[in-house]
């Protein structure tokens, strides 16, 4: 098996800054463990592998969090609120 990244190669926004550990995600997610491990298996998330160990970028964890927001629907017009 071949790596096709060289380590100079520059990593995506999502990839740098802070990496957390899953059990920090879950907690910064409000979930259990699982959650976030089932979003790395299913490959919804951005991760780094570190030796046997799988971290989840801060930024990236953001990200997935910004792309899950719903905005508020606004009162139809002529109903009293």
């Amino acid at each position: 098996m071949t790596n096709t990244t060289s380590p100079t190669t520059p990593l995506p926004p999502e990839a740098q800054g802070r990496l957390l550990r899953v059990e920090e995600a879950a907690e910064r997610l409000n979930t259990s463990v699982r959650f976030p491990r089932r979003l790395i298996a299913e490959r919804r998330i951005f991760f780094v592998r570190v030796g046997r160990s799988v971290r989840i970028p801060e930024a990236a964890l953001e990200a997935f969090i910004a792309a899950g927001l719903v905005e508020p629907m606004k009162a139809p017009k002529g109903r009293a609120a």
